[in-house]
């Protein structure tokens, strides 16, 4: 009887585990199947071909803990393979100043983007995204324009054009307001280029647009008419564009938060949310 008792109870403590087990695999493969495509997602790249900002990887951290607010998930990498290995499980790619692209990514890799972009991707370029990029004809014509020249990180009076004040990315910051950034010039204004629209733009008779460095070397101010931040919605997807960036003191703020938070939303098409 005593050995028919244990022979039971050895059975269950068999069914037991074997039942556990089975539990645990099934939750682990659920993790495993758990991938960026089912969360909303975003991959921020900041590989560099020419000069990289000191606080590039401070700008990647400051990024992906934006991933609650944003309620997607927030990758990031700094290796060309992945865009053609990992791309397609993203809604939005953002260019944490990944310059001089033609330099790091092989035709392979820019041409997976550019098929990734056309059937529907957003990409959310920040502050020097838009340096050295002219080599690469299909990313220079979506930007609008390539770098000049830029200023010191000073204080100027933003504009938000009127035909923009209900986008998400600039909504309910008034008409104008002040902030502090480094400030881009651009070889030229995207204002009327087709498809583009023109967020904000900064009053140069608030501040030095080019700083010391640079008139040294033919740097030149955009005048009245200097974008800072656009949209271009041509060719399939969704493409924004900011000067903030180039550090984190231009985001850290109540109004980069907002914008950054919002171009990633708008980029990834989650039109239907309720505007701040």
């Amino acid at each position: 009887m005593v050995n028919k008792i244990k022979l039971l109870l050895a059975i269950f403590v068999c069914f037991v585990i074997m039942t556990t087990s089975s539990m645990f695999a099934h939750d682990s493969k659920k993790k495993t199947d758990r991938g960026p495509k089912h969360t909303g997602s975003v991959l921020v790249f900041s590989g560099t071909g020419w000069y990289r900002h000191p606080e590039t990887a401070a700008i990647n951290g400051w990024l992906a803990r934006l991933s609650d607010d944003l309620d997607m998930q927030v990758d990031v990498s700094e290796t060309p393979a992945d865009i053609t290995n990992l791309l397609d499980r993203y809604d939005v790619l953002v260019l944490n100043n990944s310059n001089a692209l033609t330099s790091l990514l092989d035709k392979k890799q820019r041409d997976k983007i550019e098929q990734w972009y056309k059937a529907g991707g957003g990409i959310v370029a920040l502050h020097a995204a838009l340096v050295r990029q002219t080599d690469w004809k299909w990313f220079n014509e979506l930007a609008g324009c390539d770098f000049n020249s830029d200023s010191e990180f000073l204080e100027a009076r933003v504009v938000v054009d009127p035909k923009a004040k209900d986008h998400p990315a600039v909504h309910g910051f008034g008409d104008s307001f002040q902030y502090k950034a480094d400030w881009t010039n651009h070889d030229r204004s995207v204002t009327g280029l087709p498809g583009f629209q023109v967020l904000l733009r900064v009053d140069e008779a608030t501040f030095d647009p080019v700083r010391d460095y640079f008139k040294d070397r033919g740097g030149k101010a955009m005048g009245k008419d200097h974008p800072v931040a656009w949209t271009n919605t041509l060719n399939g997807g969704r493409f924004f564009y900011t000067e903030l960036g180039h550090d984190v003191r231009s985001l850290e703020t109540k109004f980069g938060r907002t914008h950054i938070i919002e171009a990633i939303h708008w980029a990834a098409r989650n039109d239907q949310r309720t505007k701040k």
